[in-house]
């Protein structure tokens, strides 16, 4: 017979006190084990629990919606539950908490079991003894936290290790890292909403609902080492792409702070733009005026892509900045941010300023604010929402807004009205700082500057940078099938991916190439990708549309002179090439294999 001491406590301390009580001592009399039950309701403590009852029992109980002191409890097993399920699963919830101790010697058999016993885990459950688990519910309030509880008393029953990342509505807490990751047999994520799983690729992936997780937790587990599948298949392939896609991922691991901040915001923009923008494009196929006649296809392109994406670019970058400072917290102050800087015409300068500023009010205010756990729920619906959009929007329309409202006109009407001189001067230098780092932080300096001019309608600094972002990979695709002495086999064999990357607008094609000769390789890709910027720029070519490579070409109207755009392409790529024929040194025959099986073949 086990002996069990429980706790029941309701936030109201009435109804499902008493009843989660009366339900839990009749069951666990039924089930022919002794319990203690103390009542905390709203006239105090009843039937208070003795420290020799305490001492003497095998295991504590606590079915309580509210926080309790569990000191007295010190070094005893502890099962929760909420008074809920006390009263509407009891017998599950008794079980759950006698799985965690050996039942006495003494034991009386159970009575009418509510369901059979759980079978003994498969031998893959009991070798799988490393444990990551995601939680997640659609409010990511309640059933997040008692997921991740659940699992980790599960685990803990049978002797397994297990490390849960919640993502709730304050945000991920207790992220996963790296290492856990990668020291994993098994990966659970019970999830109610989407969860990025791209962090797992390669490993065992079980995922269920929320709910069977809180209702089941060993069950759960047992099918996640019966039936887990390996996600997105291994890792690490060979070829250019990979390499391309591990210097990134590289990348992306060492960008902390404001940059990071910004990054993810502008990724989150990137779509709008590039849909809107392309919809503009094809209003402008049936006049470039043609949109102004109500109740016309070209009208409503233009209403779908500059009505609809365009107004939400910048709500959308200010929202993921802060959504990145601050987690889901910050994402409502963000947006409204957003949109207050358009309203005010600040831009995506306001829009920027309106991220970072809802970002770190929301940080501080959900870091800062505490409340009693009875209301903790009201948090994330009703006090951050609040307070953080009250602050930011505050900030943006009497602080914020007129100044930076004033410095974009004012950056507008400068670059519209550049001269032939300064405007190549700046396709030159956004050009150069396009190749310098390919896809590095100056690299999205450029790329950003250039985007957030779209939405104040000056479009040709975008035109060239995506040109000059495009001839590092291509200039050095075509030295490689030139000057194949210049190149290893895996050079040349990878000079046709990055060919597609540098055609794709994927500047990082050219990073392995430039990793393993970066003096050479470097100055001569900057010398190109600026004559390139600079070319647009003088050719007056306008880009509606911030990604696409050259198949954006093909669009109607996405791009202004489009012979004079590819002429600048054309020469920036065999500019590079020459540069690179001339700087790089014909290598010995063993690095290039182009004497294997035939004779020599004199050097180029």
């Amino acid at each position: 017979m086990t002996r069990i001491v429980a706790v029941t406590a309701c936030a109201t301390g009435i109804a499902h006190t008493h009843m989660a009580a009366e339900a839990l001592a009749e069951t666990a009399r039924r089930m022919g084990h002794d319990i203690r039950i103390e009542r905390r309701g709203s006239g105090g403590v009843e039937n208070a629990l003795t420290a020799a009852e305490i001492a003497d029992a095998d295991i504590v109980l606590l079915a309580t919606d509210i926080g309790i002191d569990e000191a007295a409890f010190a070094g005893k097993p502890v099962h929760r539950a909420t008074t809920s399920d006390a009263v509407r699963h009891t017998g599950a919830v008794l079980r759950a908490a006698l799985s965690q101790v050996e039942t006495r010697p003494d034991a009386a058999p159970q009575t009418a079991p509510e369901t059979a016993p759980p079978s003994a885990p498969p031998a893959a459950s009991r070798a799988a003894t490393r444990v990551v688990a995601i939680t997640s519910c659609p409010t990511g309030i309640a059933h997040t936290f008692m997921a991740a509880d659940a699992l980790k008393k599960a685990s803990a029953a049978r002797g397994w290790d297990i490390a849960v990342e919640t993502q709730g509505s304050v945000g991920s807490q207790n992220t996963l890292d790296d290492d856990q990751i990668a020291a994993a047999d098994l990966v659970v994520i019970a999830a109610d909403t989407h969860v990025d799983d791209s962090r797992f690729t390669g490993k065992k992936v079980y995922k269920t609902s929320v709910g069977a997780a809180v209702k089941g937790a060993a069950k759960v587990l047992d099918e996640a080492a019966a039936n887990g599948a390996v996600l997105g298949g291994t890792p690490g392939s060979a070829g250019l792409a990979s390499q391309v896609a591990e210097a990134k991922a590289k990348r992306s691991a060492g960008r902390s702070g404001p940059y990071m901040h910004l990054l993810t915001g502008v990724s989150y923009m990137l779509p709008l733009v590039v849909a809107g923008g392309l919809l503009i494009a094809l209003s402008f196929v049936f006049g470039i005026t043609a949109f102004e006649q109500e109740g016309t296809l070209a009208a409503a392109l233009m209403a779908i892509g500059g009505g609809g994406a365009f107004a939400l670019m910048v709500p959308v970058l200010a929202g993921f900045i802060a959504y990145s400072i601050a987690d889901r917290p910050g994402l409502t102050p963000g947006l409204i941010g957003g949109m207050l800087a358009v309203n005010l015409q600040a831009g995506f300068l306001g829009g920027i300023v309106a991220g970072f500023l809802a970002g770190y009010v929301a940080l501080w205010l959900r870091d800062n604010i505490k409340l009693p756990q009875t209301l903790e729920g009201l948090k994330p619906v009703l006090i951050l929402p609040l307070l953080s959009t009250l602050i930011t929007g505050l900030v943006m329309v009497y602080i914020v807004g007129e100044p930076v409202a004033a410095i974009l006109a004012a950056m507008t009407a400068f670059l519209q009205s550049l001269g032939t001189a300064n405007a190549v001067l700046l396709g030159l230098v956004l050009g150069g700082m396009m190749a310098v780092d390919m896809g590095g932080p100056i690299n999205k300096a450029a790329y950003t500057f250039s985007v957030g001019l779209l939405t104040s309608d000056t479009y040709a600094p975008m035109a060239a940078t995506m040109a000059a972002g495009m001839t590092p990979p291509l200039g050095l695709a075509l030295a490689a099938w030139i000057a194949k002495n210049r190149f290893t086999r895996e050079e040349r064999e990878a000079s046709g991916a990055a060919a597609v990357l540098g055609l794709s607008f994927i500047t990082e094609g050219a990073i392995p190439f430039a990793a393993k000769d970066p003096a050479r390789v470097i100055p001569s890709i900057v010398v190109g990708s600026a004559v390139t910027g600079a070319l647009s720029m003088y050719l007056g070519c306008k880009l509606v549309a911030p990604h696409g490579g050259i198949f954006v070409l093909a669009i109607p109207n996405a791009v202004t002179n489009i012979a004079g755009y590819a002429m600048a392409i054309a020469i920036g790529t065999v500019i590079t090439t020459g540069l690179l024929m001339v700087l790089k040194k014909p290598l010995p025959d063993a690095e290039t294999g182009l004497n294997e099986g035939k004779g020599a073949v004199p050097a180029e």
